[in-house]
């Protein structure tokens, strides 16, 4: 396993650019399974998981081709022969559930194992079983995979969402389009990524509306055919290197970069003393002060404050001035990277769902473990102002959504280095 060691070293000055987002290209893949024609996707991030559902839908019969470094994924479903996706492939990754609505709505029939993905709770999919029994699935759980059936295809529905999950709107949404009648997905998801799917989906023949409100309509359609999509960029990215001169000061622009992506996280960085403002290349971020100020955040469903930069802003606010409340309203067990943010020094205590965070004046480095993947950037990102030298292992989790981190932070002076633990 490797790890990367970060020594503080002053203020960042440069250019970092944003890529396209994971959770939007691990979305748009199985969307290939609904069409027969070519999907192509531009801007797709180069990172294991997109490799992860590279694998599944090859196992699958899709044809999956990475063009111009990684950057393009060519994908054909023509000739798909199997219908089951096995646990030996969908354990590694939550998103793997996606192929579920896809697979039922073209072919009537799918097996999809119930998934694994990074320990920050229980995510249930419940959610996205319960849609498609909206939509006339017959399904049955056994040992360990969903059985899902809809011999004379499926039909529309209204579909009530306990509450506005991601990836359940978005299997609903995948698996709609091709439903017989129209169908209604009360209580959707309004992230981002929806709205990107929905664009795709139209490109290929799909009738949707609402789609980035929490009521999206979907008229269903005979077939879907081929078409080509650029990725939206990576708000998750985008937020974790705003914060990287936030930290350890200095002015970076982030390539790609657009307010509209992460308002409510803008919002608060305003609030804190970091100044962000918009370029024609993208955003602009600075740190008005010495000190950042405390400030406190809750996550909540787009359009508030993403859980994904919770990790991350922790990190900032380690160093701010007072003392600022964390709270994490949409995973449970995700502050794992406190107790090691305390090893650098940091005062957090957390309570259950809530943590307090008193700043002090500088973090030290350490030896230090990544748990899941955003609390390993969080660590790197507490690091770059740290005194002395940090080291972070298990940063394979990293690896899993963002490309070339060592690379970027590097041209915008950080003086960072991945090595190979021996």
């Amino acid at each position: 396993m490797d790890s990367i060691i970060v020594t503080g070293n002053g203020p960042l000055k440069g250019q970092i650019p944003i890529a396209g987002a994971k959770n939007a290209c691990l979305t748009l893949m199985p969307a290939t399974l609904l069409s027969e024609e070519p999907l192509t996707l531009t801007n797709a991030p180069r990172l294991s998981d997109i490799k992860t559902m590279t694998d599944l839908l090859q196992s699958l019969g899709a044809e999956v081709t990475s063009l111009q470094g990684g950057k393009v994924l060519a994908m054909s479903s023509h000739n798909i022969h199997n219908h089951t996706a096995d646990y030996d492939i969908v354990r590694k990754m939550r998103a793997s559930i996606l192929v579920l609505g896809p697979m039922l709505a073209r072919d009537g029939h799918a097996v999809v194992s119930l998934p694994g993905g990074c320990a920050i709770g229980a995510r249930p999919v419940d959610l996205h079983l319960k849609a498609l029994e909206a939509m006339g699935a017959e399904l049955e759980l056994k040992e360990g995979y969903v059985h899902a059936k809809a011999p004379k295809g499926l039909k529309g529905g209204i579909v009530d969402f306990a509450f506005a999950s991601v990836g359940a709107t978005e299997n609903a949404l995948m698996a709609a389009t091709l439903a017989k009648g129209t169908t209604v997905l009360n209580n959707a998801a309004r992230e981002p990524e929806i709205v990107d799917l929905a664009d795709c989906l139209r490109k290929m023949g799909a009738q949707i509306e609402g789609d980035g409100t929490s009521s999206i309509t979907i008229q269903g359609v005979d077939r879907l055919n081929g078409a080509t999509h650029p990725v939206v960029t990576d708000r998750i990215e985008l937020g974790t290197y705003m914060l990287a001169p936030a930290i350890a000061g200095g002015e970076v622009e982030l390539l790609g970069g657009r307010m509209n992506l992460i308002g409510a996280f803008c919002e608060k960085l305003d609030e804190a003393g970091i100044e962000v403002t918009e370029t024609e290349a993208g955003l602009k971020v600075r740190r008005r002060g010495e000190r950042v100020k405390a400030v406190n955040v809750v996550t909540e469903p787009f359009p508030g404050f993403p859980t994904d930069l919770q990790a991350q802003m922790m990190a900032l606010l380690c160093t701010a001035q007072g003392t600022s409340v964390l709270e994490e309203k949409i995973f449970e067990n995700r502050f794992m990277h406190a107790p090691e943010l305390i090893r650098m020094g940091a005062k957090i205590d957390v309570h259950g769902g809530h943590a307090t965070v008193t700043g002090v004046d500088r973090l030290k480095g350490a030896r230090v473990m990544a748990t899941d993947l955003r609390a390993s950037v969080s660590l790197i990102l507490a690091a770059l102002a740290a005194e002395g030298e940090t080291v972070v292992s298990r940063v394979y989790h990293l690896d899993r959504g963002y490309e070339h981190v060592v690379r970027k932070l590097s041209a915008v002076g950080a003086k960072i280095e991945r090595v190979s633990d021996k």
